[in-house]
């Protein structure tokens, strides 16, 4: 029995995985981000873990026999994160998380600093990455900058807390800006810009070996047998592509979680800045992956059905299903720029727009135009990768809803594929590499888990009007980038 742990932005997630990938047990915890300032957004880490000791408490009351059987844990999480921690081991304050848009100045000091950052990290400096915000805590906590003795990115703390280890895998290491990502190790150079040493940073080891061992009095606590090793596990994106069996070059997938990504693995280093895509070193060893992220996903689907008054997302989802063709040719077009946007623009300063309302339009078509937006805004990404082969497998929370996919097909003009196991994501490639930290053979570990639905792109003139709308949705984008300016004045969420 292998135990994932996946540590998302509004929840964190335990998964039990048997040896002949049933999934035995899964529990999950929710989690809180804090906004204190406009275009800020924290976590406390204390909140992480008072999640997994909730998480763990669940699995011990309903699965108990599964839990004490496992042999490994692995991790997985969000990516980018920052947690500062002093030479005494304590958080120095709040974690800056991956949708945290106050470091664009910063992000500017580092490209005119490095030149040549791109060619070393295989990304364009954005406020989502870690280097940036140790450089606004170097300009603006330069007390708390000065005491800081380690660096871990979200899940590595908790692996600290597990098990006493410093230590990071390759592919969340890629998300930093300070990682050689062809060299697959630290770059002194960017270290060095940011005020930084090697020593301040985790131990690297590839996702599917061994970097630690569970402390013994929590596997007391939690009934768990002595000596669990603990993986290197993956960032987010890498964990959901072990999870899905997407390893070879080509193979691909579509996650709408908070953010939304398009993951397409390739056997080399293929940086692509030009496009703002991300070149990162997949979970497992001599892989890597390109990646397209848009910062705004199933979190616009969330907000608009706050926002409107639509209820959940669920209900969201479903009054746009209820439009018909005459109504989405006409629907208002959305901009799903909520938290600036990374992929293809690199603008921090991006904003959401609902665009071409009339008296005509009403909550359906309002709902229809964000879900549409998300998906147009995912085409854009798409558009700057490699065409993947195959199928593009489907993951994350809002797989649940079959419209919201079968549109996302006919957008992206790419077969889509949910397979069994998909909506636990990034968990399942936890519990994964946990298996390959224990032994298990890769090919049998990593085979791709049977597909539940498939969804084939519409052929015919709905396609026509698809691509309409999606050159007007580009359109409006550039037309209002000079105005968007970020604003000390934007309210602040609740």
């Amino acid at each position: 029995m292998y135990l994932g742990l996946d540590l998302g932005t509004s929840e964190l997630k335990a998964l039990l995985l048997a040896d002949d990938h049933r999934i035995v047990g899964l529990a999950r915890a929710p989690l809180d981000v804090s906004r204190p300032a406009p275009l800020w957004s924290e976590q406390d880490p204390a909140q992480w873990w008072e999640a997994l000791e909730a998480v763990m408490a669940e699995l011990r009351r309903t699965q108990p026999a599964a839990l004490s059987a496992v042999r490994a844990i692995g991790l997985s999480g969000q990516m980018h994160g920052a947690v500062a921690m002093d030479a005494q081991h304590r958080v120095l304050r709040p974690a800056i998380l991956w949708n945290d848009g106050r470091s664009a100045a910063q992000c500017r000091a580092l490209t005119a600093q490095v030149p040549r950052l791109a060619a070393i990290a295989g990304n364009l400096a954005m406020p989502g990455f870690t280097a940036p915000k140790l450089l606004w805590m170097r300009e603006h906590e330069p007390a708390l900058f000065a005491r800081i003795a380690h660096v871990l990115l979200p899940k590595d703390w908790l692996r600290f807390m597990l098990g006493g280890a410093f230590a990071s895998d390759m592919s969340d290491a890629s998300g930093t800006l300070w990682l050689d990502v062809g060299a697959r190790d630290w770059s002194g150079e960017l270290l060095g810009v940011c005020g930084l040493a090697r020593a301040q940073m985790p131990r690297l080891v590839e996702g599917s070996a061994p970097a630690g061992q569970l402390r013994p009095e929590l596997a007391q606590r939690w009934g768990m047998a002595p000596n669990i090793t603990i993986a290197g596990g993956g960032g987010d994106n890498a964990a959901s592509a072990v999870g899905m069996g997407l390893v070879e070059a080509g193979q691909g997938f579509v996650s709408l979680g908070t953010s939304g990504v398009i993951f397409v693995c390739t056997d080399r280093f293929e940086p692509r800045p030009e496009a703002a895509v991300h070149a990162f070193c997949h979970a497992l060893p001599r892989r890597w992956h390109q990646m397209s992220v848009m910062l705004s996903a199933s979190s616009a689907i969330s907000w608009a059905a706050r926002a409107f008054g639509l209820g959940d997302a669920a209900a969201l989802l479903a009054a746009a299903a209820t439009v018909g063709d005459a109504g989405r040719r006409s629907a208002p077009l959305f901009l799903p720029y909520l938290s600036g946007e990374r992929s293809p623009h690199n603008d921090a300063d991006a904003q959401g727009v609902l665009f071409g309302l009339t008296h005509a339009h009403g909550p359906a078509e309002i709902a229809y135009a964000v879900a549409e937006g998300v998906s147009l805004g995912l085409r854009d990404g798409l558009d700057t990768l490699a065409r993947p082969a195959g199928d593009l497998v489907l993951v994350g929370g809002g797989a649940r809803s079959t419209w919201w996919a079968q549109l996302l097909a006919d957008v992206l003009e790419t077969p889509l594929a949910i397979c069994e196991g998909g909506e636990a994501g990034a968990a399942l490639g936890a519990a994964r590499l946990a298996w390959l930290a224990d032994g298990g053979p890769p090919a049998e570990v990593c085979r791709q888990p049977a597909v539940r639905q498939r969804f084939a792109p519409t052929i015919g003139p709905a396609i026509e009007v698809q691509r309409a709308r999606h050159a007007r949705f580009r359109a409006l984008y550039a037309r209002l980038r000079p105005f968007f300016v970020a604003s000390d004045a934007a309210p602040q969420e609740d």
